[in-house]
């Protein structure tokens, strides 16, 4: 798909969101916690953030990532002399509490450049003018108030952006689009005969059809571009909940693309009909959004969560089976972590009655590892035994996105 067509789909799938959205404002599902504070319809203010946004206004966007990436490595707030003392006195330690990529986007200055010349009076001077600049810019333009907390605005813009970056990227991989969205399964009837295609499973290889190809092209033996494969019918509808790690060693672009992947989520399986909830959890849960087709709504929480403290799996694992309903539908829930539960008197057996409980439920679970070690990955692989789901290693953070999406399809 060529970069004017992508942009035009994305175009029209946003100003569906935008009615979608206005009719689901009056019917939206909310978790208990959720209930106090409503649900944010689709203003005239965040249609124009919207229209910048699709018309890729630089300004607009890069305000929307520097958001993102603020609420990535856990701030909510800034204060333009009190990040300049922190560059001056302890740079060092201040690089890796924001990372690179937010300083260079606040301070417009690589950190290679900010090192060698934060010794020099004329630039420490010129620095902590252009930092002033920036956050009144950002105040007038809504996005902190006077206090330099990020506002609601700000979480809006980011989540538009967030969204837009990320089904930019799924067009350009070629996973949004008639194919990838027929809905399909390994469970369920043996329905169509089509082509193979990498990750599907042998057992559903139809013999008769891929001789005949075989034959057909006159190759002597049996080659994979001859092999076809049953394409099942889906189980019906499924709830999912995406339990996203947001413990303090998931900062920065492990969480970046957790959000990401979740938006992918979120696009694919309300596209289908099917809900989506999520679950932010450190040593406790910290919010949650049961089971929805509100994709606004559930961008906007996305964009939102911030990572700290420790890890709580089994506490995760429990509270996502009272989230689904008593629907009698495919009840799936998608934990993403980047290391072992630290929460709780025996972390590991809790973690594994939890799963079991869940099992006991009807909620299959699988699991998304990052930088797992020998431990991680043995207690992963018991978490997706007891909880009859799928374990994956993510070894490449980008491909996140692609992983979450392939584990929707096995249970959709």
């Amino acid at each position: 798909m060529s970069k004017r067509n992508s942009r035009n789909f994305l175009k029209a799938w946003l100003k569906r969101v935008v009615a979608f959205d206005s009719q689901a404002s009056k019917v939206a599902e909310f978790s208990k916690a959720d209930e106090t504070e409503g649900k944010p319809g689709v203003s005239l203010e965040k249609q124009g953030l919207m229209h910048l946004v699709l018309e890729n206004d630089e300004a607009t966007v890069g305000e929307g990532r520097l958001v993102s990436e603020a609420l990535n490595h856990g701030f909510s707030s800034f204060v333009a002399d009190e990040l300049f003392e922190k560059l001056v006195r302890e740079y060092s330690m201040t690089q890796q509490l924001y990372g690179e990529k937010l300083i260079r986007m606040l301070s417009g200055y690589s950190s290679s450049y900010l090192r060698k010349n934060l010794v020099i009076p004329e630039f420490r001077r010129a620095l902590r003018s252009e930092l002033r600049e920036r956050f009144e810019k950002l105040k007038e333009d809504g996005y902190i108030d006077r206090q330099g907390n990020l506002t609601r605005k700000s979480v809006e813009l980011a989540s538009l952006v967030l969204y837009f970056d990320e089904l930019e990227h799924l067009l350009s991989k070629g996973l949004i689009g008639s194919k990838i969205n027929k809905r399909a399964s390994i469970y369920g009837d043996k329905n169509i005969v089509r082509e193979y295609k990498k990750g599907d499973r042998y057992r559903d290889i139809e013999m008769k059809q891929s001789v005949r190809m075989a034959i057909r092209r006159l190759h002597k033996r049996l080659e994979e571009k001859d092999l076809r494969v049953f394409q099942r019918q889906s189980k019906g509808s499924v709830e999912l909940i995406y339990a996203i790690d947001a413990s303090g060693s998931m900062k920065g672009r492990k969480i970046e693309m957790a959000k990401r992947a979740g938006v992918a989520l979120a696009y694919t399986a309300i596209k289908q009909k099917d809900k989506v909830g999520l679950l932010f959890f450190g040593s406790k849960v910290r919010e949650t959004v049961e089971p929805s087709t509100n994709f606004t709504y559930l961008i906007e929480k996305i964009v939102s969560v911030m990572a700290s403290s420790e890890t709580n799996i089994s506490g995760t694992i429990q509270k996502s089976v009272e989230m689904f309903s008593n629907d009698r539908v495919t009840k799936h829930l998608i934990l993403l972590t980047d290391c072992l539960p630290t929460f709780g008197k025996e972390p590991e057996k809790e973690t594994l009655d939890a799963a079991a409980y869940a099992s006991s439920k009807g909620v299959t679970i699988s699991l998304v590892g990052i930088n797992l070690d020998k431990c991680g990955m043995e207690l992963a692989e018991q978490i997706v035994q007891v909880g009859r789901g799928r374990l994956y290693v993510a070894e490449r953070l980008q491909e996140l996105d692609v992983i979450i999406l392939r584990d929707y399809y096995s249970v959709a």
